[in-house]
């Protein structure tokens, strides 16, 4: 889960194919404040949130490019 999630693209939105890990942390809060969307990709949003709240990035980075 952790290497899709660390290569996994938004599909919408302003941020539309851009790596969910770049996303910006506001955004991402915004969706924990305001719902997230149904299916894998509301699951890999709020795993980035829980993520990105206890600061850990950085063990996501490595992951980048790899396929799993």
């Amino acid at each position: 889960f952790l290497i899709k999630l660390a290569n996994a693209r938004m599909p919408f939105g302003k941020y539309s194919g851009r790596l969910l890990i770049d996303l910006p942390e506001a955004y991402v809060v915004w969706f924990s404040h305001k719902g997230y969307p149904r299916g894998e990709i509301g699951e890999m949003l709020e795993a980035l949130y829980t993520i990105k709240e206890n600061g850990l990035e950085s063990l996501l980075r490595p992951l980048v490019g790899l396929r799993g």
